[in-house]
């Protein structure tokens, strides 16, 4: 997809080619070879309306740019994202709006390796407001083989288990929260994707 071509409707692919594209983008950006593009003009060509084909859900975290890694610009992908890539009810609303009213034909929950978010939940962190926000991460500890205990709490290895575990959770939460999200999913109408970034090679890896 590119926003140079941002007349078109996003519905005129398919969910599985807004995943290819997806996967094309971030290979570009792993090549070092990305889409030049002329941003001023990609402003003004999307300035009056926009038809992103992807709507992603990540971590707040400074080194994971959505559109950046996955080679998208200006109309191209919603993007959403909170610390540790948690979901609540604004951010599924969000979601909704961005499937049902604009169009979008997939969801990507993508979390990362070496997650602040995700390491405070293992040691159980309360600080104001983040106490609340960690909770929302911390039944994902319980789906890690053994409980978690094949390694110690905070272990590199251990919190990129659990961050993944933590996608595959928030996934089942959109389609478990959302009765109209769970009706275009069962429709087939969009498709519905968790992901884990690498911060030390740029790769995005999609679960199956």
């Amino acid at each position: 997809m590119d926003a140079r071509a941002g007349a078109a409707s996003p519905t005129a692919i398919t969910p599985a080619q807004a995943l290819e594209a997806l996967r094309a983008g971030n290979a570009r950006f792993v090549a070092g070879t990305p889409r030049v593009r002329d941003l001023r003009a990609d402003v003004r060509a999307t300035s009056s309306a926009q038809y992103p084909f992807a709507v992603t859900l990540s971590c707040v975290d400074s080194r994971q740019p959505m559109e950046i890694i996955f080679d998208q610009g200006f109309g191209e992908i919603f993007s959403a994202r909170v610390a540790g890539n948690v979901l609540n009810d604004d951010i599924l609303g969000s979601m909704e709006f961005a499937c049902k009213v604009a169009g979008a034909r997939l969801i990507a929950v993508v979390g990362h390796t070496g997650c602040g978010a995700i390491t405070g939940a293992v040691h159980r962190v309360e600080l104001g407001h983040l106490t609340g926000l960690l909770a929302k991460i911390r039944p994902a500890l319980s789906e890690v083989p053994a409980g978690g205990h094949s390694h110690p709490p905070g272990e590199a290895a251990f919190v990129d288990q659990v961050a993944e575990s933590n996608v595959r959770l928030v996934v089942r939460q959109i389609r478990n929260r959302s009765p109209i999200l769970r009706d275009m999913l069962d429709q087939e109408r969009i498709m519905l994707v968790g992901g884990m970034y690498d911060l030390s090679s740029g790769r995005v890896t999609f679960l199956s």
